[in-house]
């Protein structure tokens, strides 16, 4: 898999499509093309492999409008994060205002034993509606007093903390832990000499 999946849920991993998103001039966007958002959206259970297809052919029909949708799939990930972790009111609001229109394009229908929203055609818009719809129901979940961010100072990945005692630190122990204890570590060594 080319994205990361380690926050526990997908539209957390979602927001986690930006690289040192607290680090200034760091920051880097993963999603730099509709055809990065069709391989998240494939990864994440959201869109088949058929209909990954199709949505790479008509981006390659309208280079333009697929540019304009993988802008407001940016926008609807950078909306949750304001909302989750700023509080953002407008930001919320915004989201709603995308939502309406994700709920306008679909049909509530009823697949097996439970009813889910089923688009009522595949257009370079569907990956933006789902993803939305998949937000919006991220911010219903009822253990985001488990979210949490990263304390790297310049990481910024987010994920809910399913630990026993709640005290996940790093997004990943084996990246942003290691090299933040191993920062401790040295600084400590450079201390201890210069004391």
């Amino acid at each position: 898999m080319r994205f990361g999946h380690i926050a526990g849920d997908r539209m957390l991993d979602l927001v986690n499509t930006v690289a040192w998103r607290l680090g200034g001039p760091d920051r880097s966007e993963h999603l730099r093309s509709f055809s990065d958002v069709v391989e998240w959206c494939t990864e994440a259970g959201l869109i088949g492999p058929e209909d990954a297809a199709a949505l790479r052919g008509l981006a390659d029909r309208d280079e333009a409008l697929a540019e304009r949708e993988r802008r407001r799939v940016v926008e609807a990930r950078e909306l949750t994060y304001a909302a989750l972790f700023e509080h953002d009111a407008a930001a919320a609001a915004g989201l709603t205002a995308m939502y309406r229109t994700a709920i306008a394009a679909a049909e509530l229908v009823r697949a097996d034993d439970r009813w889910q929203w089923t688009d009522r055609e595949t257009d370079l818009r569907t990956p933006r509606h789902r993803i939305v719809r998949g937000l919006v129901a991220l911010t219903q979940r009822a253990d985001l007093d488990r979210l949490h961010q990263c304390e790297d100072a310049k990481c910024g990945w987010v994920y809910l903390d399913t630990s026993p005692r709640r005290n996940r630190r790093w997004c990943d122990t084996k990246d942003c832990g290691d090299r933040n204890r191993t920062r401790a570590y040295y600084a400590r060594q450079k201390a201890a000499r210069e004391g």
